[in-house]
């Protein structure tokens, strides 16, 4: 037990100090630039890096604190499983921060009427329930903008798991690797309204990704 805990500090540390503060000291500036002008030269597309950022502190601070509990006898919950592999929102989030879904979705979900009734009332209750879990992050309109997204896509997935014909829901390996792909942009564009402090900044950092820029000078 002890030799797992510090095994479990340890990898804790090293995705936290060896690769999550690193990150964060690339993407930091790209964003600061967004609104202060011209500083360093830098890709707008590197904003997205904010989430191998987020992912390596926080699956760090998780590592770290599951294996100090367990040098006090104390076994805590896995919190993310491969977050990054994952084929749909929906799947993505039964691996990313499972403590927090997995409480969105006893909590809020399921009290709301769940999955129980028509399908537009199962759109509804996701779509609350992303939007709270948005606002839990935080009183701002951006973090209510990060819930909606992930609320539509996780809408979004299950319309498209019901229109499947059954032949297709097996999945072949080129349309996985497809679907991680779209999967983990499409997390890492709404993170953006995440990372940035205001709605006005998010959209210079979108309108930037949008345009190719390969530069941080010229906002307008």
């Amino acid at each position: 037990r002890w030799a797992l805990g510090i095994t479990f500090i340890i990898v804790g540390l090293i995705e936290k100090i060896g690769f999550g503060d690193p990150i964060g000291r690339l993407i930091t500036p790209i964003y600061h630039q967004a609104l202060a002008g011209p500083v360093m030269d830098g890709s707008a597309w590197l904003a997205l890096g904010f989430g191998f950022q987020i992912f390596f502190d926080f699956a760090g601070y998780s590592d770290m604190a599951i294996g100090i509990a367990m040098l006090f006898g104390v076994r805590l919950p896995e919190n993310f499983n491969a977050p990054f592999r994952a084929t749909s929102v929906l799947v993505f989030w039964q691996r990313w921060h499972i403590t927090l879904s997995t409480w969105l979705r006893d909590y809020l979900y399921v009290p709301l009427g769940g999955s129980r009734g028509s399908q537009l009332f199962t759109y509804r209750n996701v779509m609350i329930t992303m939007l709270l879990g948005g606002l839990w992050h935080g009183a701002s309109w951006n973090f209510v903008i990060w819930g909606g997204l992930h609320g539509l896509a996780l809408a979004a997935t299950r319309i498209w798991q019901r229109a499947r014909p059954p032949s297709e829901k097996s999945g072949a390996t080129a349309g996985s690797v497809v679907a991680v792909f779209l999967t983990f942009h499409y997390v890492c564009f709404a993170w953006i309204f995440f990372r940035a402090p205001t709605f006005e900044h998010a959209s210079l950092m979108l309108g930037r990704i949008a345009r190719l820029s390969f530069s941080v000078d010229n906002v307008s």
